[in-house]
Protein backbone atom coordinates (compact mmCIF):
# COMPACT_ATOMS: atom_id res chain seq x y z
CA UNK A 1 0.00 0.00 0.00
CA UNK A 2 1.07 3.41 -0.81
CA UNK A 3 -0.14 6.65 0.57
CA UNK A 4 0.54 9.68 -1.07
CA UNK A 5 -0.38 13.52 0.30
CA UNK A 6 -1.16 15.75 -2.18
CA UNK A 7 -1.49 19.15 -1.23
CA UNK A 8 -4.09 21.22 -3.66
CA UNK A 9 -4.81 24.65 -4.46
CA UNK A 10 -8.52 25.68 -5.51
CA UNK A 11 -10.58 27.69 -7.17
CA UNK A 12 -11.96 29.85 -3.70
CA UNK A 13 -15.82 29.99 -4.59
CA UNK A 14 -15.62 26.42 -5.62
CA UNK A 15 -13.52 24.63 -2.51
CA UNK A 16 -16.05 23.16 -0.68
CA UNK A 17 -17.67 21.48 -4.43
CA UNK A 18 -13.97 20.36 -5.41
CA UNK A 19 -13.33 18.48 -1.94
CA UNK A 20 -16.48 16.77 -2.19
CA UNK A 21 -15.69 15.81 -6.33
CA UNK A 22 -12.54 14.22 -4.45
CA UNK A 23 -13.67 12.66 -1.95
CA UNK A 24 -15.42 10.50 -4.82
CA UNK A 25 -12.53 9.74 -6.85
CA UNK A 26 -11.18 6.22 -6.25
CA UNK A 27 -8.25 6.02 -4.00
CA UNK A 28 -8.90 9.12 -2.56
CA UNK A 29 -9.31 8.07 0.93
CA UNK A 30 -9.69 11.47 2.90
CA UNK A 31 -10.04 14.99 2.06
CA UNK A 32 -9.83 17.71 3.82
CA UNK A 33 -10.36 21.48 3.86
CA UNK A 34 -7.55 23.38 5.32
CA UNK A 35 -6.13 26.45 6.12
CA UNK A 36 -3.02 28.22 4.54
CA UNK A 37 -1.32 28.62 1.46
CA UNK A 38 -3.46 25.29 0.13
CA UNK A 39 -6.83 24.67 0.74
CA UNK A 40 -7.47 20.87 0.26
CA UNK A 41 -5.25 18.08 1.18
CA UNK A 42 -6.54 15.09 -0.06
CA UNK A 43 -4.88 11.44 0.94
CA UNK A 44 -4.64 8.35 -1.45
CA UNK A 45 -4.55 5.01 -0.80
CA UNK A 46 -2.93 3.39 -3.79
CA UNK A 47 -2.29 -0.25 -4.41
CA UNK A 48 0.98 0.39 -5.55
CA UNK A 49 3.06 3.35 -7.15
CA UNK A 50 1.64 2.91 -11.02
CA UNK A 51 -1.73 3.89 -9.58
CA UNK A 52 -0.51 7.21 -8.87
CA UNK A 53 -0.62 8.97 -12.27
CA UNK A 54 -3.88 7.48 -12.84
CA UNK A 55 -5.27 9.32 -9.86
CA UNK A 56 -3.34 12.64 -9.70
CA UNK A 57 -2.47 13.25 -13.76
CA UNK A 58 -5.54 10.90 -14.76
CA UNK A 59 -7.88 12.74 -12.35
CA UNK A 60 -6.98 15.64 -10.06
CA UNK A 61 -5.27 17.69 -12.58
CA UNK A 62 -7.82 17.36 -15.19
CA UNK A 63 -10.34 18.98 -12.74
CA UNK A 64 -10.99 22.49 -14.07
CA UNK A 65 -11.55 23.92 -10.44
CA UNK A 66 -7.68 22.70 -9.07
CA UNK A 67 -5.29 25.72 -9.73
CA UNK A 68 -2.30 23.59 -8.44
CA UNK A 69 -0.90 20.44 -6.81
CA UNK A 70 2.02 19.79 -4.76
CA UNK A 71 2.35 15.76 -4.14
CA UNK A 72 3.80 14.05 -1.27
CA UNK A 73 5.12 10.26 -0.86
CA UNK A 74 4.82 8.63 2.61
CA UNK A 75 7.75 6.47 3.04
CA UNK A 76 7.02 5.16 6.78
CA UNK A 77 3.94 4.82 8.90
CA UNK A 78 4.12 5.85 12.85
CA UNK A 79 1.82 3.72 14.88
CA UNK A 80 -1.52 5.27 15.46
CA UNK A 81 -1.19 6.36 18.93
CA UNK A 82 1.74 8.52 18.22
CA UNK A 83 -0.32 9.92 15.22
CA UNK A 84 -2.93 10.68 17.48
CA UNK A 85 -0.70 12.44 19.35
CA UNK A 86 0.69 14.42 17.18
CA UNK A 87 -2.71 15.72 15.62
CA UNK A 88 -4.20 15.91 18.84
CA UNK A 89 -1.95 18.95 19.58
CA UNK A 90 -4.09 22.02 20.54
CA UNK A 91 -7.29 19.74 21.59
CA UNK A 92 -8.52 19.04 25.09
CA UNK A 93 -10.76 16.29 26.00
CA UNK A 94 -14.30 17.03 27.49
Amino acid sequence: MVTAIVLIQAQREQIAETAAALANIKYVGEVYSVTGEWDIVALLRLPDYSHLDEVVTGSLRKMSTILRTQTMLAFRAYSPDLLDQGFGVGVTEK
